[in-house]
């Protein structure tokens, strides 16, 4: 589909989040000669010698964090659309991740925002309720969403308007080693059939076997989230306040806290120990199954030498509805304060819909959201890369719309849920009295 002009959201009466200033930005918009190019107003148009219409310079600022091997794929994808698009110049502004929200946060508030910026679920809110992102339906003639997985696209859109758009998809799963399983001499579920107290009885099962583990207990929102959608809740309801009990949190950590009192998962300290996807016990051949991201099956099957499969999460058919549901990796968004809106939204377009720029990035941005696109570069993706396609395609009509996007404030969850979850893991805390101040921590955070 093609957007549709909607309301734009004002910008929110509250105020906007105290964000660090640390950093002193060295690549702002524009440079250093004659030309300021955000004061060119709309790009109006000179006659050449044989009296052609000739675009103005345009200079664009393209805002990402992420690892070098992604500043070089986006630089080459930049070159490429420079190449066909002479008059516009895209400047590279990019970071690591913890340094990206500093440095976005004060050239936003200092009105020198990115004409595109790459967002993220949990901040994406607070920067469209403070009049920072277009409402992309005012660029629909350039900006074609008509390809773009439809489960996805509402990710990005808050009270009927579209604010961002997703680079590609993922989805939370289940992560199982073969070999894990194989020596502890157990079956790999049926993930369409599998219940949570099926998931225990496999874990109990395979840590009963000998020195595996059957399970790595990890918080993550998404789990959160995935757990509470299949009773019927959800972390964040569309109207911006929390939607998850007390009851459904604190029963999804003393599910998990009962497997480690059973010896099948590894121990409160060594679970502190286990940072990051090739260390984990899956990767290691340590433990049969984790809660992970398809889009982290690569890292993970890179340093695993048991075969990885992917499986649905536990408890998909056994609830009011599936929990699961596909997540964009990020999003795109187009400032609301470009002067060069549709040069920006073609830009865009070409990063979205251009197979040519697909086959650079590949699935670094999450599977392509574009379903063509993504059928295209399918014969040049990795095994892994293909696994998580298939996985996709073969999940994607069994799952349930996407929650909301996380309301303003919700950057502050993550901080709050793992060190809640701590306090239980280590019988500080009950798991219901955890979950209650959980509850009351999270409503404040997002003013609800």
């Amino acid at each position: 589909m093609r957007l549709h002009g909607t309301r734009r959201i004002p910008p929110a009466r509250l105020a906007a989040p105290v964000f660090a200033v640390a950093l002193v930005l060295s690549a702002c918009g524009g440079d250093d000669g004659d030309t300021d190019s955000n004061n060119d107003g709309d790009a109006a148009q000179q006659a050449d010698g044989d009296g052609d219409a000739v675009p103005d310079d345009v200079q664009l600022r393209f805002s990402w964090w992420g690892s070098d091997s992604r500043h070089e794929q986006t630089q080459e994808i930049i070159d490429l659309f420079e190449d066909e698009h002479p008059h516009i110049s895209i400047v590279p502004d990019f970071t690591d991740w913890d340094s990206y929200w500093d440095r976005l946060a004060t050239s936003t508030a200092g009105g020198d925002s990115p004409d595109i910026m790459t967002q993220e679920e949990r901040y994406m809110t607070d920067y469209a309720l403070r009049g920072q992102l277009l409402d992309l339906g005012e660029v629909a003639g350039t900006l074609d969403l008509s390809e773009i997985e439809e489960l996805a696209l509402g990710g990005g859109q808050i009270d009927g308007a579209q604010y961002a758009v997703p680079t590609g998809v993922n989805a939370f799963t289940v992560v199982a080693n073969r070999q894990v399983f194989d020596e502890a001499g157990v079956d790999l579920p049926d993930d369409t059939a599998w219940t949570w107290q099926d998931f225990s009885d496999i874990v109990n099962e395979i840590g009963a076997s000998g020195d595996l583990h059957g399970f790595q207990p990890e918080q993550n929102e998404a789990g959160l989230n995935v757990y509470a959608r299949q009773r019927g809740e959800a972390l964040y309801n569309a109207d911006g306040t929390l939607g998850i009990s007390a009851q459904t949190l604190a029963d999804f950590w003393q599910l998990q806290l009962d497997l480690m009192e059973e010896g099948s998962t590894p121990s409160q300290t060594e679970l502190l120990e286990l940072a990051g996807p090739d260390m984990s016990l899956v990767a290691t051949d340590q433990g049969a199954m984790g809660f992970w991201w398809t889009n982290q099956l690569g890292a993970l099957d890179g340093v695993a030498e048991g075969e990885l499969e992917l499986l649905r999460m536990p408890g998909e058919f056994e609830n009011q509805q599936p929990g699961m549901y596909l997540k964009p990796a990020m999003f795109y968004s187009i400032s609301a304060h470009t002067d060069h809106p549709e040069e920006a939204a073609l830009f865009v377009d070409f990063l979205l819909n251009d197979v040519r720029a697909a086959e650079i990035m590949l699935t670094d941005r999450g599977l392509p959201a574009n379903l063509r696109v993504r059928d295209e570069i399918l014969p040049l993706l990795p095994d892994t890369e293909e696994q998580v396609s298939d996985f996709m395609t073969e999940i994607t009509p069994d799952l349930a719309d996407p929650p909301p996007p996380p309301p303003h404030g919700a950057g502050e969850i993550p901080e709050i849920n793992t060190r809640l979850w701590e306090e239980a893991l280590f019988d500080r805390l009950t798991p219901e009295e955890a979950a209650q101040q959980f509850i009351d921590e999270a409503s404040i955070a997002i003013g609800s």
